[in-house]
């Protein structure tokens, strides 16, 4: 009997992304790394799962999602301002860095320079594919 997707199944999957242009965004098939995703863990919408169901191992799907069901929409709380003295020559204020910033609890956090205007620095801490449509192209590579 054939395997298929279902609510709580355990997958191995190459995902590859691409805009709204055309343009790829990323995809694990780069370096043959394939990505887990547990089915049911919220750890993606579940517009993304119900993409998913019933997918038989072997099988690729097409789909596109508007942000909120990718990434989320951008989230004004998440960009933030800080003065240029805070920044060094390791990790300079330049747009378009990305920096690992460390919270409390030593919890890492990327945030992408967006502005530098006189000694502030604006930091958008946004998933950078956040607030834009993503087509995604599944293919299941296995479900354990």
């Amino acid at each position: 009997m054939t395997q298929v997707v279902e609510k709580d199944s355990i997958l191995v999957v190459h995902i590859t992304m691409k805009l709204a242009d055309g343009s790829a965004a990323d995809s694990t098939k780069v370096n043959n790394k394939p990505a887990k995703i547990i089915m049911g863990d919220e750890s993606i919408s579940p517009a993304f799962e119900a993409q998913l169901l019933g997918l038989a191992v072997g099988e690729s799907k097409e789909f596109t999602l508007q942000a909120k069901d990718a990434f989320g929409e951008v989230n004004p709380d998440n960009i933030h301002y800080m003065d240029i003295s805070k920044f060094s020559e390791e990790a300079p204020a330049k747009v378009g860095n990305i920096i690992t910033f460390t919270q409390p609890g030593n919890v890492e956090l990327p945030g992408m320079i967006r502005e530098v205007s006189g000694s502030s620095v604006t930091i958008d801490f946004n998933h950078p594919l956040a607030g834009q449509e993503v087509t995604f192209v599944i293919d299941l590579v296995e479900i354990q």
